[in-house]
């Protein structure tokens, strides 16, 4: 039996997709920002299909979440809805439900978030609000376990009573509804709209009451207000974001070290046994070196270098994006993008990509305008991804100075110039490829919020770390085994990798480098992870992935290779700026359908890194 159909319907950011995940068990990312959930994702609690729509504040079916919002309740044969309302702003709230009772027959309206209401001295007559509305209303704080059980129990008494009949509107005389507009529509649409919101707030001044004897039924956000004067100043708000994102940048750069040792020991130790254990079971000699000193020595590097930043990178910055953060970042960067023709959640894709471009890519979603998706699909892989950290850590190290702090300092200097590029592409590309002026910027700012550091462990860790490095690790194996083929492929006296690093040279020195490292980035291409000890290997003659050694060691091994600050220079852009790896690329391919979007999304960053190291090169050396 597929079950009832229900949908679950709510305003951004009213904690909808947390409902949905406490109902049906699914570990989907849920974020403090507004409009996150852009697709349809479906689970199952108590015999009922539950179907998560995207967060809206209304049906008139203007933007893209509002379509799918509407069609959905419209033409997706949904048995019930279940109109999640946020409890310190239900008025606003209030005006989706009302929609929704016009289109669905019957109707569940949660009213949560109680445990903030609270601490701002409001509180909710729930049976006040289900007596005026004429729909059973649930009040809870939706990631408690016992919200589960409250929902189920009310849908269950709403299929086994009469269909209720709702609140009806009273729109003025001649206005439609407005969800289908005639010629008059927009007039129309107009005065439904003022009806329906004029409807919700006296609603809402007859159940919501304050506990602190003030009058009113606003809830008291003095606090948030206190706050964001600071962090939305002019001047304290990007210091104080520049600030916290180079905080975060040293903690996983010191943080990492340590269990990056660790880890890497463990692994490495394994290769040994491995190949003992692929003999006995037969395997021939050849296959055994391919699979251990090929696809396991890369899966190894990969995953110890990659795993430790990430483990501590992702759960900081899900610390910013639980507590509020992240949308005044958004907000804040809206100026910045408005002349490029971008929308400041493209800040939020940015941010993203520093962990994994390929998760900022899917994290475009978030983004209504379908033309601004794509400028901030495009320029995604300019932003470092943490595959890339280690390499600029290292050469940084070397060349400019050791310690976490001058590390996190050049790391800063590096995201702020890749963000400055970022801009100046997005302007290109929307008065070239892409023109048109930007559609409506609306952004809720949510309340500043405690973290809930159990979920942000869950989230981090498994919606995103063991995802981002699940494909990681897919991509790195088959390009260990390709790397030990090539190394032990002889072609013309030497193996294949010895004949590509003399044909590439000539280009490599015109970029600052010289072939053996741009042959490394091309082996890098799977992770950017194993660009530097595939240098290593080709610079030391080995046929096998080398480890890379201390700094000191490091510098030495580099400098006898005739690198000076200058190369280094030149490496550290190409590491900034060359073609995304391919599960970027297959990620763009698969959010833009289109073979030519995905060209330009490698070859936007690749030029770019040609010319800056061009211009590098002639300048330093």
């Amino acid at each position: 039996m597929s079950g009832r159909v229900i949908a679950l319907a709510g305003n951004p950011n009213v904690g909808k997709s947390t409902l949905f995940n406490t109902l049906t068990g699914l570990r989907q990312h849920t974020g403090n920002w507004p409009g996150k959930t852009v697709e349809l994702s479906e689970g199952r609690a108590g015999g009922y299909r539950i179907i998560d729509l995207p967060g809206t504040y209304s049906l008139l079916a203007r933007s893209g979440e509002e379509q799918i919002a509407r069609d959905a309740l419209c033409r997706g044969g949904c048995d019930a809805a279940v109109v999640v309302c946020d409890a310190c702003a239900l008025s606003r709230s209030l005006v989706l439900a009302l929609q929704v009772a016009e289109m669905v027959k019957r109707v569940l309206v949660v009213v949560n978030l109680l445990d903030e209401a609270e601490k701002k001295h409001l509180t909710v007559d729930t049976e006040a609000l289900s007596s005026i509305l004429h729909v059973p209303v649930v009040g809870l704080v939706a990631h408690r376990r016992s919200s589960r059980r409250k929902v189920l129990r009310a849908l269950d008494a709403l299929f086994a009573a009469p269909t209720p009949t709702p609140l009806a509107v009273p729109y003025p005389d001649g206005a439609a509804m407005g969800l289908d507009r005639g010629a008059d529509g927009c007039v129309g649409e107009a005065l439904c709209i003022r009806a329906q919101w004029e409807l919700a707030e006296s609603i809402a001044a007859r159940v919501c009451h304050r506990s602190d004897g003030r009058e009113g039924f606003r809830p008291d956000d003095s606090r948030d207000r206190r706050l964001d004067r600071v962090l939305l100043g002019p001047v304290t708000g990007p210091l104080l974001m520049l600030s916290l994102l180079a905080g975060i940048l040293w903690l996983t750069v010191v943080g990492a070290n340590v269990p990056s040792e660790w880890l890497g020991g463990l692994l490495f130790s394994l290769e040994a046994p491995i190949g003992r254990a692929l003999a006995w079971l037969g395997a021939p000699p050849w296959l055994c070196a391919m699979l251990t000193e090929g696809a396991w020595r890369v899966l190894a590097w990969v995953v110890s270098v990659m795993l430790p930043p990430m483990a501590i990178f992702f759960p900081l910055f899900t610390l910013l994006e639980d507590a509020g953060l992240l949308p005044r970042l958004a907000y804040q960067l809206d100026g910045p993008f408005e002349p490029c023709g971008a929308c400041g959640r493209q800040g939020l894709t940015m941010c993203m990509s520093l962990g994994c471009n390929a998760a900022g890519v899917v994290g475009c979603r978030i983004i209504g305008s379908p033309r601004e998706r794509l400028l901030a699909i495009l320029t995604s892989a300019l932003m470092p991804c943490n595959g890339r950290f280690p390499t600029l850590i290292a050469l940084s190290a070397v060349f400019f100075g050791s310690g976490g702090l001058s590390a996190a300092l050049g790391l800063t200097l590096c995201v702020a110039l890749c963000a400055v590029l970022t801009l100046g592409s997005t302007w290109l590309l929307s008065r070239t490829v892409l023109p048109g002026g930007g559609a409506d910027f609306v952004l809720e700012l949510p309340p500043y919020r405690r973290p809930r550091l159990g979920q942000v462990l869950v989230r981090s860790l498994l919606d995103r770390t063991l995802f981002v490095l699940a494909r990681a690790v897919a991509a790195a194996a088959p390009a260990g085994a390709l790397l030990w083929l090539l190394g032990h492929w002889q072609l013309g006296g030497g193996n294949v990798l010895a004949v590509l690093t003399a044909w590439l040279d000539p280009l490599g020195r015109f970029l600052g480098l010289d072939g053996a490292m741009l042959l490394a980035f091309l082996l890098g291409a799977p992770a950017n992870e194993i660009v530097l000890p595939s240098a290593l290997m080709l610079y030391t003659s080995g046929i096998t992935l080398a480890e890379i050694p201390s700094l000191p060691e490091l510098g030495t091994l580099l400098t006898a290779q005739g690198w000076t600050a200058g190369t280094a220079v030149c490496c550290m852009l190409f590491m900034l700026f060359h073609w995304p790896c391919l599960t970027t690329l297959l990620t763009v391919r698969r959010e833009t359908r289109s073979l030519k979007w995905t060209v330009l999304a490698a070859v936007l960053p690749t030029a770019i890194g040609v010319i800056l190291c061009a211009a590098a090169h002639l300048v330093l050396m």
